[in-house]
């Protein structure tokens, strides 16, 4: 007899929240120790190959060196910022208040994992939870199951190995839509990383949850960027696992007395600039019935132009349209999964911020925003006037805003957008969201101010 979603997920529950009271008993040491080896275990030769493979070859989506990358780069610098950091016991002494502040573990986690990022979500949500003494029981998209079995399986492994409770770390093998929707309901806190869907599913499931809502970077470049160097780092951001992460440049807005120059660099990077006719045939490919077609996302560009019907060089990295709208009659001005760019001309820099609001407002509002520019003040001023929660200066934006060697961002693939894109956050999310904080309050003496000290000169107005 076939178990139903409600009890399966129950089973699951129920064998982490054993495992999760093994592991609150842990000291930091103990804790720091499985973390870092959990990622030493899925970086090393051979393994961090086999991975990368895995997740192309079952996912269908982007490109090995991409894949392999992001689990250099992510998973080791996820544990760079935890390193040395205590989540455990006290965690902060504010003697002047009166203030201790001690970290506690939320319980079982329960993730929902993208397609998009098979090999480097599941081990980033995994040390965050147990860096914070967790259990975590995660739902890989269907996709990307066998993916995620072979990760986990390697995870718990490690936990074996160093006598800790395997059942801290739980993948689901063959998920469904009810199986994912009853671990949101049962578990003690969602971590959501996915489609507009499946956040909103999320949010709606009872549970305290962690979403991330919709990409759709767009990035300013004006007359003071350096054009080669700006070109080459959008091929770069662009190109990375063929733009399957929700970061990736989806708009350049481009002030028009570099705009003839810009373009011929990007030109020079392997990027294709389409004419009229071959943006509508592209069109017409990429969207049916206003829905993404599955079969350019996160494609090379030779595929993308084989599925529209263009004969484009066989040495094109991505593909270039020029628009002027913006909006749902304008699809090209959202978010595209793909490597396509579009360009969009403005004159004078307010024109230029109101174009970014525009379009995010229309899809991405709250998630990200890049500037090339040396002009601080403009940056400042793009900073303070858009709604997005971050804001990369100089850099290849989807290489940069979920944290980069190079710059001081977390590192993470799970990014909040604040109230802007619908989540509770709009910060990027770490181990440090997967915790609860107890306040404990001393008695000080009285710092209550006078009158005089609060109203000032408002009293004699």
């Amino acid at each position: 007899m076939t178990m139903n979603a409600k009890d399966y997920i129950s089973q699951l529950i129920e064998r982490a929240r054993k495992a999760q009271e093994v592991i609150e008993e842990y000291d930091q040491e103990r804790v720091d120790h499985l973390v870092t080896a959990i990622v030493w275990n899925i970086v090393k030769p051979g393994t961090v190959e086999k991975i990368a493979e895995m997740a192309v070859e079952e996912t269908q989506l982007g490109n090995y060196e991409s894949k392999y990358a992001k689990l250099m780069t992510k998973l080791k610098g996820a544990l760079r910022d935890m390193k040395g950091k205590k989540s455990i016991g006290v965690i902060e002494r504010d003697e002047e208040k009166g203030i201790i502040k001690i970290a506690k573990p939320v319980g079982v986690v329960g993730a929902v994992l993208p397609t998009t990022n098979p090999e480097a979500t599941p081990v980033l949500n995994a040390i965050m939870a147990i860096k914070t003494r967790n259990a975590i029981v995660m739902s890989p998209h269907p996709r990307a199951k066998k993916t995620n079995t072979y990760i986990v399986n390697i995870m718990r492994e490690v936990l074996k190995k160093y006598n800790a409770p395997e059942d801290l770390i739980i993948g689901i093998e063959n998920p469904t839509l009810d199986i994912t929707q009853e671990l949101m309901k049962q578990c003690d806190l969602v971590l959501a990383t996915g489609g507009a869907g499946m956040v909103k599913a999320a949010y709606s499931s009872g549970t305290p949850a962690y979403g991330v809502g919709v990409g759709n970077a767009v990035v300013i470049v004006d007359e003071t960027a350096d054009i080669k160097d700006t070109a080459n780092k959008v091929m770069r951001s662009k190109t990375f696992d063929y733009a399957t992460s929700c970061s990736a440049e989806n708009s350049l807005v481009i002030q028009e007395g570099i705009y003839d120059s810009l373009i011929e660099a990007l030109k020079e990077e392997g990027g294709y600039l389409l004419n009229k006719e071959e943006k509508e045939k592209l069109q017409s490919a990429m969207w049916i019935d206003g829905v993404l077609n599955r079969d350019i996302i996160a494609q090379p560009a030779m595929k993308i132009a084989e599925v529209a019907g263009l004969d484009i060089p066989e040495n094109s990295k991505f593909l270039m349209v020029e628009e002027n709208g913006i909006g749902p009659d304008y699809p090209f001005s959202g978010e595209k999964l793909s490597v396509v760019l579009t360009l969009y001309k403005y004159k004078d820099f307010e024109e230029a911020i109101d174009m970014v609001n525009a379009i995010t407002n229309y899809q991405g509002k709250g998630h990200s925003c890049g500037i090339h520019s040396t002009n601080d003040q403009r940056i400042l001023e793009y900073a303070l006037k858009t709604k997005t929660s971050r804001v990369m200066v100089r850099q290849p934006q989807c290489l940069a805003n979920s944290g980069a060697w190079t710059n001081g961002m977390p590192m993470t693939l799970s990014l909040g957008c604040g109230t802007w894109g619908g989540n509770i956050s709009s910060e990027n999310i770490t181990w440090k969201h997967l915790l609860n904080v107890t306040w404990v309050s001393y008695p000080i003496p009285s710092n209550q101010p006078t009158d005089e000290e609060l109203f000032g000169d408002v009293m004699n107005e």
